[in-house]
């Protein structure tokens, strides 16, 4: 075959060979590049400069255009369709499908339909009564929702009650008592209160810190619960009277702002857990919630049998959330509590949930053996309560043993699935401590749910970060910039925001330079930044700039040294190759021992895959491929792993390999897979 020497020619003899294997599953790059009488390297090259697609990127576009023409053309199934293309299942089909076009495939007629409707329509000449038909239209829709919102409750079904979402929100109670030290126990009868109905799995309870703002607030009824998300809401005020305590409580529907049952209620202190549990009850009971008879005895245990007792551990709840001194204050009053009740379970939990707090960023624990201690008091005495489940777990993470503090958290949700600190705490340790994406995002998305409002706008900022953050890492770029805009709009000087709004804007667009001349903005910002510094220096990298990369490398090393920290040791391997590029091999293989040192310590879900980089930078490609197929097995890998992976140096060592297509593809697969699962249970719990 004559050598192909202008552009255009080469990509239509590339395309009319990948249309005539179509169907072929096995045809890839290595087959092409023998079609075209080309090595495979020149024709990656090629295909690259000429199209800005890897090989395998432009082979699969051909597939999915021609899947395109056979789904309009044909009543195939997508199915039948995935395999007549190459594709060998079905499912990962559907994926690139979708990433591709932007729909699934069964929507390919649909959509093409609309499109041509709206060509027609852009012929058609506006004329006055068009317009006046617009209009006609507009105040018909507008009448209709006029009609629907005055006579609702006539057109309201039962099966339209069953859809609305069973979530509540206590706004703090009114103190009536004379006396203003008696707020604690009315805080405390709302907290307790609010606490019974977080055990019921079929409610979504917001945490009492969301509503706190709102106790001298001005807002109506129905704005709060907007800002909150929730259908209903609990008012109530009360006294405290010698042996006596008083209570007013309603709960309201805020979507009419109308109430659906008010009580007045005056009982003995030493009942106090009993009209707890009435309000409940009631409120579960009017909301057509459903409880579970475990749900119901987890209501009916009583915390403590002692008034007493349970005096100084609401007293002890008040100075908590304070500083050493109040914290030691609170200490005090829980250790008065337990002198009152030695079994009492949870005066134990929040006395060591006090000393994680004394020892938090700490670098020498001082409070560990007794926060363990205490824990262990706690859980002695009730094992089947979050409190205690949780104190536990503050002291795994103290001892940085994250992994054993995980299964205490979880089994906090099993007897409190509204434990907002249990989701929060998860959401972190799946974060950063033992990655995992998937549950990262699922606690993030609950968390936001149960603690929605936070008292200032910066907790607010970091709060929408962080939730994109989790999203992006799953593959759901298109959330997470929407989220990320909520963080900037709330604070638009969060510092990392922009940041995770740059690779949030590349997971859109793949655009490289794009992302590497925005990062350069923020970087002038603070050069400082060891974050910003290294990725700086890794975008240049994966461009195969090493001049710069090199620069901002030794920036970064710069960095570390001044502060005394190892951070990102994973990146070493990058380092290492970039002075071997720029021929300072003695510093190479400094970096490169640095990087085996991180690999013998690593237990995480990525080691295969940074092993297989080893392999690459040794030249033993065989191994990669073993390391890689072994990565492709791992759950909960981050979105960054496939948005990023064929753009580094190092891998392209391996793309003459006769594997290498069908090991991306495997990675690429299971974390598609993965993703897919997750929106269907998300979206299942209508958490996304």
């Amino acid at each position: 075959m004559s050598n192909i020497s202008y552009q255009g020619k080469f990509i239509e003899q590339a395309e009319s060979f990948i249309i005539d294997n179509i169907s072929n599953e096995n045809f890839g790059v290595s087959e092409l590049a023998d079609l075209m009488n080309m090595s495979r390297s020149n024709l990656l090259r090629k295909i690259k400069k000429q199209t800005n697609l890897s090989a395998s990127q432009f082979i699969r576009e051909i597939r999915l255009q021609k899947a395109a023409e056979l789904l309009l053309e044909t009543e195939q199934t997508a199915s039948e369709i995935a395999f007549k293309v190459g594709f060998r299942n079905p499912s990962y089909f559907t994926k690139c499908y979708r990433e591709y076009y932007g729909y699934p495939p069964g929507e390919t007629k649909t959509r093409k339909e609309e499109e041509e409707e709206e060509e027609e329509e852009t012929k058609k000449p506006v004329t006055k009564n068009r317009n006046v038909n617009r209009y006609i239209i507009a105040i018909t829709m507008i009448s209709i929702i006029a009609i629907t919102y005055f006579f609702k409750d006539q057109f309201t079904s039962n099966e339209s009650k069953a859809i609305k979402e069973k979530s509540v929100a206590f706004l703090p109670f009114k103190n009536l008592s004379e006396d203003n030290s008696n707020l604690y126990f009315i805080n405390g009868v709302m907290e307790s209160s609010l606490n019974n109905l977080q055990k019921i799995k079929d409610l979504r309870v917001i945490s009492r810190t969301s509503t706190e703002k709102y106790r001298n607030n001005p807002k109506t009824v129905s704005q709060i619960a907007e800002e909150l998300g929730v259908s209903y809401l609990i008012e109530g005020s009360g006294q405290k009277i010698g042996n006596e305590v008083l209570l007013s409580i309603q709960l309201i529907d805020a979507n009419d702002d109308s109430p659906i049952w008010s009580e007045q209620y005056k009982y003995k202190l030493d009942n106090v857990f009993e009209l707890q549990n009435i309000i409940a009850k009631k409120i579960a009971f009017a909301i057509e919630a459903n409880v579970t008879p475990k749900e119901l005895a987890l209501i009916e245990k009583k915390p403590t049998d002692n008034i007493i007792a349970y005096d100084y551990y609401l007293k002890g709840l008040e100075y908590q959330q304070g500083n050493k001194a109040d914290l030691n204050e609170a200490i005090a009053y829980f250790e008065k509590a337990i002198q009152q009740d030695s079994k009492y379970a949870n005066a134990y939990a929040q006395i060591a949930i006090c000393y994680y707090y004394l020892d938090l960023n700490k670098i020498e624990k001082k409070y560990l053996d007794k926060l363990n201690e205490y824990a262990d008091n706690a859980l002695l005495y009730d094992s089947t309560s979050e409190l205690p489940l949780i104190a536990k777990a503050l002291y795994y993470i103290n001892t940085n043993e994250f992994k054993l503090a995980i299964p205490y958290l979880e089994k906090a949700l099993d007897y409190n699935p509204n434990a907002s600190s249990a989701v929060l705490i998860l959401s972190n340790l799946y974060a950063r401590a033992v990655p995992d994406t998937n549950k990262y995002l699922t606690n993030a998305l609950k968390g936001i749910k149960l603690n929605i409002e936070a008292n200032d706008s910066v907790s607010k900022s970091f709060i929408y970060l962080n939730l994109s953050n989790a999203l992006v890492q799953n593959g759901f770029a298109k959330e997470a910039s929407k989220y990320i805009e909520e963080s900037l709009k709330y604070n638009p000087s969060n510092p990392y925001a922009p940041y995770l709004k740059n690779f949030i804007d590349y997971a859109n667009t793949k655009d490289l330079k794009s992302l590497t001349n925005k990062m350069l903005i923020e970087w002038k910002k603070d050069t400082t930044r060891i974050d910003i510094t290294q990725d700086l220096a890794k975008m240049y990298y994966f461009q195969e700039d090493y001049n710069n990369a090199l620069f901002y490398y030794e920036k970064y090393i710069d960095i570390l040294s001044a502060n005394k920290i190892d951070l990102y040791p994973e990146e070493n391997i990058k380092i290492a190759y970039t002075f071997n590029k720029m021929g300072f091999s003695n510093k190479a293989e400094q970096y490169l021992s640095k990087y085996k040192d991180y690999l013998e310590k690593d237990e995480s879900i990525y080691r295969e895959g940074s092993l297989a980089m080893l392999y690459l930078y040794e030249n033993m490609p065989d191994k990669a491929i073993e390391a890689y197929n072994k990565f492709s097995l791992q759950d909960g890998f981050q979105y960054w792993v496939i948005l990023f992976f064929e753009e580094d140096p190092l891998l392209k060592r391996l793309q003459n390999h006769p594997k290498y297509e069908e090991t991306i593809e495997k990675i690429e697969l299971q974390f598609w897979e993965k993703h897919k699962k997750i929106k269907e249970t998300l979206e299942k719990e209508k958490l996304l």
